[in-house]
C-alpha cells in the first residue's frame, strides 16, 4: 500500500550551516515585538479593559450582524455580540450576549448607555428581553491581566524543570528559550497588528506553549538517542541527523492543524478570531523556533555524551548493541 508523504524519510538537510544567522534573527525579532509593544501597546479587548455584559432573549432567530448594525451609531468602541448556543433550550428561546467596553473616566458603562443598547436592540427584535446585565470594572480587568500573565509565566516554569529533570540543563534552557520566544514574537504581532487581545488569546498562548514544547522535545528525545547511538559523530551531525528523522512528523503535524485552523479562521466569525489567528501564528513561530532556536542553542550550549543513568529505553538500547558505531 503506497502512502501519502510530503517529505521524503531519507532527507540530509543542513539546518545548521547558518544556525548564528538565525539566532539572530530570532534576537532581532525579538527586539522589534519589544519596541513595538513598548510604543503600540496591546489592543485589550473588554476582559481587559473592563466593561458591561448584557445577556438577551428573544424568540427571533439572532442576527449577530443586524445587532451590531443597530449599536454601531452609538459610538461604544468595542462592542462584541455572540450568539449563545444550549441544546436545552427552546425553540423560541434564543440567547446572545453584548458585551460593551467601558467608556472613559467610568467605573463601568452607565444606565443610560445600557438603555440606549437596548432600545437599539429593541429596532431589530421587538420582543427582545434583558435577562441580565453584569459589569467588570477596571480593577477586576487588572487583576484579570496579572492573573494572565503570571499564568503564561508560570507554564513557561513548568516547562523549564520538566526538561530539566526529563533531559539535561542545556535542553531546558533551549527549550525555555524557545517558548519565551513565541510567547514574545506572539505579543508583538498582536501589538503590531492592532488584533484584540482577551482572554481568550491568553488561552492561545498557553496553548502555542504547549504545541511548541511537544515538537521540542519529540526532536530532544531523538538528539537524546543518538546522543548515544553515535557518540563519535560530532554534536552538529547528530543533531542534524534528528532534525532530518522526524522532519516528515513535524510537518505533518503541523500541515494538518493549519488546515483546521484556516478553516475555523475562515468560517469561524469573529468572536474566535483573535484566538485561531493567534494559533496559526503559533504553529509557524513555533515550529520555526523548535529547529533554529532551541536546537541551535542546544549546539552553542553543548551537551555531555554519556548519560551516567540514562533512561529505561535507552538501556535497553545499549544492551542491544546499539551504543556504538
Amino acid at each position: 500500500m503506497r502512502h501519502l508523504r510530503l517529505v521524503r524519510d531519507d532527507t540530509s538537510f543542513d539546518f545548521f550551516k547558518h544556525w548564528r544567522l538565525w539566532l539572530g534573527i530570532s534576537a532581532l525579532m525579538i527586539v522589534l515585538a519589544m519596541v513595538s509593544f513598548g510604543l503600540r501597546g496591546l489592543n485589550y479587548g473588554i476582559d481587559f479593559r473592563g466593561g458591561t455584559t448584557i445577556r438577551t432573549e428573544s424568540a427571533q432567530p439572532v442576527d449577530v450582524g443586524a445587532y451590531r448594525d443597530a449599536v454601531s451609531g452609538l459610538g461604544l468602541g468595542d462592542v462584541s455580540i455572540t450568539e449563545i448556543f444550549d441544546p436545552t433550550f427552546g425553540p423560541d428561546q434564543n440567547v446572545a450576549s453584548v458585551r460593551i467596553q467601558a467608556q472613559d473616566d467610568q467605573e463601568s458603562v452607565t444606565p443610560e448607555t445600557v438603555a440606549a443598547v437596548e432600545a437599539a436592540l429593541r429596532t431589530v427584535a421587538p420582543d427582545i428581553q434583558f435577562v441580565s446585565v453584569e459589569s467588570v470594572g477596571p480593577k477586576v480587568s487588572g487583576e484579570l491581566i496579572q492573573t494572565a500573565f503570571i499564568a503564561v509565566a508560570l507554564a513557561i516554569g513548568a516547562v523549564l524543570i520538566y526538561i530539566w529533570l526529563r533531559f539535561e540543563w542545556q535542553f531546558a534552557a533551549g527549550a525555555v528559550v524557545a517558548l519565551v520566544h513565541d510567547v514574545l514574537l506572539t505579543i508583538g504581532v498582536f501589538s503590531e497588528v492592532g488584533i484584540q487581545f482577551d482572554l481568550t488569546t491568553i488561552a492561545a498562548l498557553l496553548t502555542i506553549v504547549g504545541y511548541s514544547l511537544n515538537d521540542t522535545v519529540v526532536v530532544f528525545d531523538r538528539v537524546r538517542e543518538n546522543l548515544i547511538k553515535y557518540k563519535k559523530r560530532p554534536l552538529k551531525e547528530v543533531l542534524n541527523l534528528s532534525i532530518n528523522e522526524t522532519l516528515s512528523r513535524t510537518i505533518m503535524t503541523s500541515l494538518t492543524t493549519l488546515l483546521a485552523l484556516f478553516a475555523l479562521f475562515a468560517l469561524g466569525g469573529d468572536v474566535i478570531r483573535g484566538f485561531v489567528f493567534a494559533m496559526i501564528w503559533g504553529i509557524f513561530v513555533g515550529t520555526y523556533s523548535s529547529i533554529f532556536v532551541a536546537s541551535a542553542l542546544l549546539l552553542k550550549f553543548g551537551v555531555k555524551r554519556d548519560w551516567s543513568k540514562p533512561d529505561g529505553d535507552a538501556e535497553a538500547r545499549k544492551k542491544a548493541g546499539g551504543a556504538s558505531v
